[in-house]
């Protein structure tokens, strides 16, 4: 076994080697970003999302009201943006951004444009735009005439200098227009770059331009209301005010998405534009909205309207407004929950540690059953794991686990298969034949028993033979007797293993086993006794059907002898029988043919009666001198409880007249064993017997009977 769990260790640490190898290059991403998907939808709704940020659409109702009441088509006039605007003061919002990029003059004059900037600059807290990449922009340089963002962020420089900022440090921009960039509070970036699947997981909290700190939209917006936060980053982190962001070394966070975009309060751009000129107007028809409904709110504007193309593919929809990611991250912020990477040595020890688990398992397991337990039990831990790990604000990469627990089970089967697993199959082919399922698991468990030499074992040993099977076989055709022959010793055979027997070996019609070996069967004897008697019970019920196949009744006749024996792997190292060898298998050999004498059919030995401890009832039928013996053996035979109790009387006269026997008194045994004889075939053979000693009595007497012949 210890040999077996070594084995394991080194499976589970190579398969989790091949894991490691896997993932670094980023083939486990597609995996990976799956089973991310199915825990950012599962735990999408199991927190509100923050009631303080309300959106604004610029959806089809919006377009179609805008065509309808004043005939204006996409692009829209600017200053119709200002009773947005306007709206969001009277209200009380604390910060509003528009999702827009305002790079080129109005279409509609330079009026346009003032009337925009005049209106950004009457809100306070509001957040302007521009886009910062590496190839699309119209400048590498910050523009002289736009204030950079007074941000005062605490180690920012340590930070640049250490972590790995490269995808954050941008080399083109595209910035707003003058009427915008000069009256905006803050200026932000709104270009959060996808995964490299093009899923957007994670954002960057700050980007630069030109050695310019830019903050993100989310971030800006937070900023404008509380210009007075302290910032701060440090290696993981990104701290705003008591909010402590965790992020990745290039400064990107991972988003905890609560869902569908509904989860935030939106109404369409027409609403808030329709309110507010009505309380301008003082129109006595109520406002769409109440006038309060951005009262503490920070307020995202963004294109929803499917011309417009502003959709993104994330975790939880594969059609996300791109103002709503914004608005994701924002909310992450105020409720300060950010989910974090676990540490990369957490997620080699997770998957080494599950590999050597499941390989050790596996080359543990003695039985298929086991293997395929294992699988079961071990395949969704990684995934249960990364479920458990999200719901407490973490990744936990689950596929490289995954992928490491998943090679080092079919590695260790692949092992198993290659080495024990045939030795196993082996084992099962070569005895299955004559050795009971217990007997064969034993030996799987324990191989090294096959080996060449045997053991001294107490054991009992049975012999069996079916009566003139020479004449039976000689009136059949060779088919027909192989047939009946295994019809005859599957049935034998059957209850033998049943009993915990092993089957020896078949010599013909006679059938050679034992009890005790290789398992430890303590009540051996017993167990025989009983394999014995059922055996002939057995072939009691198949004796007509066998009459009508041989053409004469089949009778078995059963030696059964308990005593130490050598047993093992008798033969060469190549080829080699599980066998029994030694003086009580002789005997046992020896009663089985007596039963010839007695007209018996099962004969046991003193010392299996003994073994039996009163279980079955026996008789005892001689005290013989087999032939190879010196010293006499008792012989029993024995019955079940209904028969000997069926029996009683007879049995009764039987040994008084066996004492009679016993004392040299051959006359009165005679006498008393003829009056049974009818009905009982031993006392026909000591009827016999009596009278060929009282006609030559022998001179000196000792109630043994001696055998001639084997």
């Amino acid at each position: 076994m210890l040999k077996r769990a070594i084995q394991g260790v080194l499976i589970g640490l190579l398969a989790a080697g091949a894991a490691v190898a896997l993932w670094q290059p980023g083939w486990l991403d597609a995996w990976e970003n799956a089973t991310w998907a199915w825990r950012a939808m599962y735990f999408a709704g199991s927190s509100p999302a923050a009631d303080s940020i309300r959106l604004i659409f610029l959806d089809e109702k919006s377009l179609d009201w805008a065509m309808r009441e004043n005939r204006l088509g996409w692009p829209w006039p600017r200053e119709l943006y200002a009773p947005i605007l306007s709206f969001c003061r009277r209200a009380g919002a604390k910060a509003v951004a528009f999702d827009v990029l305002y790079t080129e003059p109005s279409f509609w004059g330079v009026e346009d444009d003032a009337a925009l900037g005049a209106a950004i600059a009457e809100t306070p807290g509001f957040v302007g735009t521009c886009s910062l990449g590496e190839e699309t922009g119209n400048t590498n340089v910050w523009p002289a005439h736009i204030r950079k963002p007074a941000l005062k962020i605490g180690g920012i420089g340590g930070w640049l200098a250490t972590a790995d900022t490269r995808p954050i440090h941008h080399a083109r921009a595209l910035f707003p227009i003058p009427d915008v960039a000069t009256n905006a509070a803050l200026l932000a970036n709104v270009q959060v770059p996808p995964d490299r699947d093009g899923i957007y997981r994670r954002a960057p909290v700050l980007d630069v331009f030109d050695g310019q700190v830019v903050p993100s939209l989310a971030l800006a917006l937070r900023l404008a209301a509380e210009p007075a936060t302290p910032v701060s980053i440090e290696p993981g982190w990104f701290r705003v005010g008591k909010t402590a962001v965790p992020i990745d070394r290039s400064g990107r966070a991972i988003l905890r998405y609560r869902g569908r975009p509904e989860v935030y309060r939106a109404v369409s751009a027409a609403a808030v534009i329709q309110s507010e000129l009505r309380i301008q107007q003082a129109d006595q028809a109520a406002p769409v909205l109440q006038p309060d409904f951005f009262k503490d709110c920070y307020v995202l504007f963004g294109c929803t309207a499917l011309g417009l193309f502003d959709y993104k593919p994330t975790p939880v929809g594969g059609a996300y407004p791109g103002v709503v990611i914004h608005a994701t991250m924002l909310d992450n912020l105020l409720w300060k929950e950010f989910l974090r990477d676990v540490p990369g040595w957490a997620a080699l020890a997770l998957a080494a540690g599950l590999a050597v688990l499941g390989g050790v398992l596996v080359r543990c397991s003695r039985a298929a059953w086991q293997s395929a337990l294992a699988f079961v039990l071990l395949a969704p831990v990684p995934f249960l794991l990364g479920f458990a790990a999200y719901s407490r604000g973490f990744w936990l990469p689950v596929a490289m686990p995954g992928v490491a627990l998943g090679l080092a089970l079919v590695g260790g089967l692949v092992v198993d298969y290659a080495t024990e697993g045939r030795q196993r199959r082996f084992i099962r082919g070569a005895f299955g034949q004559y050795l009971s399922s217990a007997v064969i698991e034993e030996l799987v468990r324990h191989p090294e028993r096959l080996k060449l030499g045997g053991q001294r074992r107490a054991l009992t040993i049975y012999f069996s033979d079916i009566e003139g099977f020479t004449t039976i076989s000689e009136r059949m055709t060779p088919e027909d007797l192989t047939a009946l022959l295994n019809d005859y010793l599957s049935a034998m055979t059957d209850i033998i293993q049943e009993e915990g027997g092993t089957v020896d070996k078949f010599e013909g019609d006679a059938i050679v086993a034992f009890w005790n070996a290789p398992l430890d069967v303590p009540d051996h004897a017993l167990r025989a006794v009983r394999a014995a008697l059922r055996c002939q019970a057995k072939l009691g019920e198949l004796r007509l059907g066998f009459r009508v196949r041989a053409g004469r009744d089949l009778f078995m006749r059963i030696g059964l002898n308990t005593g130490h024996a050598v047993v093992g792997n008798m033969g060469s190292a190549s080829r080699f029988d599980y066998t029994v060898l030694g003086d009580a298998a002789n005997l046992a050999s020896r009663l089985e043919g007596i039963n010839k004498q007695f007209g018996t059919y099962i004969l046991i030995s003193e010392a299996t009666k003994d073994a039996l401890g009163g279980a079955f009832p026996a008789r005892e039928v001689s005290r013989v001198a087999v032939v190879g013996r010196r010293d006499p053996v008792r012989v029993f035979e024995p019955m079940t409880q209904p028969d000997f109790d069926a029996r009683e009387r007879d049995l009764a006269v039987f040994a008084d007249g066996l004492k009679l026997y016993y004392d040299g008194r051959f006359e009165d045994a005679r006498t008393t064993f003829e009056r049974i004889m009818e009905t009982d075939r031993a006392a026909a053979a000591y009827f016999r017997q009596c009278r060929t000693l009282r006609a030559d009595q022998p001179r000196e007497w000792n109630g043994v009977w001696v055998m001639t012949q084997k």
